[in-house]
């Protein structure tokens, strides 16, 4: 009776504001450079049959469908697009930009998953050690490390990630270090920690250092980074959806309970 539909309505409202929260984190982080965006994935939940399909009657016939209703929806995830952003022009030597697939890994905390994260920002500072670092309030490093000596002038970041600088006392530029991009088999498998880092899981698989540029990694690009893929004109729409889905949702449970009163008046 109408008790299925309220608890399908309900499901329905829980599901959408799960999807509204990730709608809401979207669009927070529209200007957040190297922020990928998320959208959440929906599936049904179980079945009640009142009359399964092709079940024969008494004339030896077969039924061609069932009688089924259903029992509401659930999210059955959230999925990160890691479609690449567009790539502006910062004018800082040090920042880095990713020009197709591949991760930049740093150094994080002991506590946080095996103390290695992974990113696709590359605004990278110099710090008072002269190690690039992530631009962010623990300023974790680059792994493998690149360090730029105090005397060093006129870096160049090569897009195979080769380091060069002339160093005070030569005339050619000296190779100091390379940057080394990571790739995963399912990049939907890492976690989110925030802070625009990703860490390993189980599911991710592990993970596979390389040189940019080879075995389908991304080249990089100097003085630039890669904005947010949040399109806001496409969450805005989604916002719309998800919100007049919701009154609808709140509809059902509205005609459920007044077809429950009518039925509970037939004693009166």
């Amino acid at each position: 009776m109408a008790i299925t539909a309220l608890h399908s309505a309900a499901s329905g409202l829980s599901a959408l504001s799960t999807q509204l929260d990730v709608i809401s984190n979207n669009l927070a982080n529209a200007n957040n450079n190297g922020f990928k965006s998320s959208r959440v994935e929906f599936e049904d939940l179980i079945y009640q049959y009142k009359q399964q399909p092709g079940v024969t009657n008494n004339n030896n016939d077969i039924s061609p469908t069932g009688i089924a209703v259903g029992l509401g929806t659930r999210v059955s995830g959230t999925a990160v697009d890691f479609t690449q952003g567009s790539l502006v022009q910062t004018g800082n030597q040090y920042d880095v930009a990713i020009q197709g697939d591949g991760f930049f890994r740093v150094k994080t905390l002991s506590t946080q998953g095996d103390g290695l994260a992974y990113t696709r920002t590359g605004h990278f500072f110099r710090d008072l050690n002269g190690d690039l670092v992530l631009n962010s309030g623990d300023g974790f490093k680059l792994d493998p490390p690149v360090n730029v000596p105090a005397n060093a002038t006129g870096i160049t970041i090569s897009s195979d990630g080769r380091v060069y600088a002339t160093v005070s006392g030569t005339t050619a530029p000296t190779q100091l270090a390379s940057i080394q991009l990571v790739q995963f088999r399912n990049e939907q498998g890492l976690a989110q920690a925030g802070g625009n880092l990703y860490t390993q899981t189980v599911a991710s698989g592990p993970p596979t250092l390389g040189t940019p540029g080879t075995n389908g990694l991304g080249t990089l690009q100097q003085a630039a980074q890669e904005t947010s893929n949040v399109d806001p004109v496409n969450e805005l729409v989604n916002l719309i959806k998800t919100q007049r889905t919701f009154e609808m949702n709140s509809q059902s449970i509205q005609a459920a309970d007044q077809m429950l009163q009518t039925v509970g008046n037939l004693r009166r």
